[in-house]
């Protein structure tokens, strides 16, 4: 049964992770592990995604109500163009994926990979382009990066706030465009992971522990969405690269050891 401090625990991770460019998945499948909650599944993350998203609705509610005002917009198009790829991704290849998810033997190495494009990325030269100045290969170049993402331990904010740096994008409107497109990504994600509401993974969770979780996402991953964009106008990514070095190194011996 999933405790309720475990529930506004696991609800930190997810809402910090979501943003911060580590892993929320990576790092969900960690806590669930450490608590012996292997067996909730999607159902939990799906229920704590469910909180991040409440978080981007309420920082980003003026760009989503032009949106749904003025569904022909430029703006409207790219994130269309930029979510194709992880659509096409993760229609072909959701068992697969899940199966990776649900393991977690490649999340050590896959830690590592993300420190590494991050690293990359942000020793390129500062970019000047601004959200209106995104154009459709821009949307497409960075939702490639996010569709990569699906693999459990590759950061989907890691991966795109890099590829908009790669793409010219100046370091704030990375961020904040990353932040942007994992709206349909996790509202795609939670419609595809709604089977799970009708399994037996359900028993492990109390609706008062639920609520607990969710809330906690929602409040952390604002937090989150609002000290990451501030963060990278004067700060590098490398920091996180080297956490997530660290981290993924630490899997892979303990996975080596038998340990974990």
């Amino acid at each position: 049964m999933l405790s309720k401090i475990e529930a506004f625990i696991l609800g930190i991770i997810q809402g910090l992770t979501e943003f911060l460019p580590i892993s929320s998945t990576g790092h969900l499948y960690l806590g669930r592990h450490i608590f012996g909650l292997d067996d909730a599944g999607l159902f939990l993350d799906t229920m704590l995604h469910i909180g991040t998203l409440l978080a981007i609705f309420v920082v980003y509610q003026k760009e989503l109500l032009y949106m749904i005002r003025h569904p022909f917009s430029k703006l409207s198009f790219v994130l269309i163009i930029g979510t194709i790829p992880a659509v096409i991704v993760g229609l072909l290849f959701e068992d697969f994926f899940d199966t990776i998810s649900k393991s977690g033997t490649t999340i050590g190495w896959e830690f590592l990979i993300t420190g590494a494009i991050m690293f990359w990325a942000d020793g390129v030269k500062d970019g000047f382009k601004k959200l209106e100045e995104i154009n459709y290969k821009d949307a497409f170049v960075i939702g490639s990066f996010q569709a990569a993402a699906i693999f459990p331990a590759l950061s989907r904010s890691g991966l795109t706030i890099a590829a908009g740096l790669l793409r010219k994008l100046d370091r704030q409107t990375a961020a904040y465009f990353s932040f942007l497109l994992s709206t349909p990504a996790i509202l795609g994600g939670i419609v595809l992971q709604s089977k799970e509401l009708f399994t037996g993974s359900m028993e492990a969770i109390s609706f008062t522990s639920l609520l607990i979780g969710t809330t906690s996402a929602a409040i952390f991953g604002y937090f989150a969405i609002v000290t990451m964009v501030n963060f990278l106008k004067k700060h590098s990514l490398k920091i996180f690269s080297y956490y997530v070095w660290a981290l993924g190194s630490l899997i892979l011996i303990l996975q080596w050891t038998g340990i974990f």
